[in-house]
């Protein structure tokens, strides 16, 4: 979907656009090919992550789904069906790190005619256990706030500080902390020029909401599962590989 001015005119509201960058390696999940493309319970990575978009976008509550690309990307293709690429925009915009990529796709979209009003959701293409009811959750709790917000777990665990040989210099106070996950969802204009800026400024972007900060803004936090986590090392697959056959059970024994 590129046309987007008109469907904003359709829709009469400010549109609703998830942004997935797909441009990452992984090394530290071990596996043999980046992490988004490797396969559990009959899926590969990034397709069950863009299941749960793609069921929102059917619905009307999302408007467009762009994934992000290494440039050279030829995985991709082989690991989504066609079916579900149709309703996606692939765009071959990645960088070096994520938040050069979700820059390279939040260009684009501002090119193509996405405006400073309308919300983008950036979500990890590694984040696959995401379900459509919590991405309606944060897009319920986000829609009017003046910021945009993020989905994110309080922090149950004791949390220790270590110094570089690996012994505790504190035990840190876990009130009040979360711990980050995705998706996060602000205005196309807001988060551009917010990551921008704090890029050119060499700021620590580690995510989209650090950004905001960055720039003085306090996002929202919404209440996500501990279940939405990150697969980065080899026990994060065995967990969601746990998970997901636990779902395709509970609808029928199909992925």
């Amino acid at each position: 979907m590129s046309d987007w001015s008109a469907l904003r005119v359709a829709l009469k509201r400010p549109l609703r656009v998830a942004l997935l960058p797909c441009a990452g390696r992984g090394d530290r999940s071990g596996a043999d090919r980046p992490k988004q493309y490797v396969e559990i319970v009959g899926r590969s990575v990034v397709h069950w992550t863009l299941s749960a978009f793609d069921e929102l976008f059917k619905q009307g509550e999302l408007d467009g789904l762009v994934v992000v690309l290494a440039a050279g990307d030829e995985a991709f293709d082989q690991v989504v069906p066609p079916e579900l690429r149709s309703r996606l925009q692939v765009v071959t915009a990645g960088g070096a790190t994520r938040a050069q990529s979700v820059l390279g796709g939040l260009r684009l979209l501002a090119r193509q005619g996405v405006s400073s009003e309308d919300w983008v959701l950036v979500h990890d293409a590694a984040r696959c256990l995401v379900e459509p009811l919590t991405l309606l959750q944060l897009i319920r709790e986000c829609d009017q706030d003046p910021v945009g917000g993020l989905l994110a777990h309080p922090i149950a665990d004791t949390l220790k500080r270590a110094d570089p040989q690996g012994r505790i210099q504190a035990t840190v106070p876990r009130e009040h902390l979360w711990a980050a996950q995705t998706p996060q969802m602000f205005r196309m204009g807001r988060l551009l020029d917010s990551l921008e800026r704090a890029l050119q400024a060499g700021a620590v972007v580690t995510d989209e909401a650090s950004a905001l900060e960055w720039a003085g803004y306090s996002p929202r936090l919404v209440i996500g599962p501990a279940e939405n986590f990150k697969l980065t090392y080899p026990e994060d697959f065995r967990r969601a590989a746990w998970v997901l056959q636990q779902r395709v059970n509970s609808a029928g024994g199909s992925p």
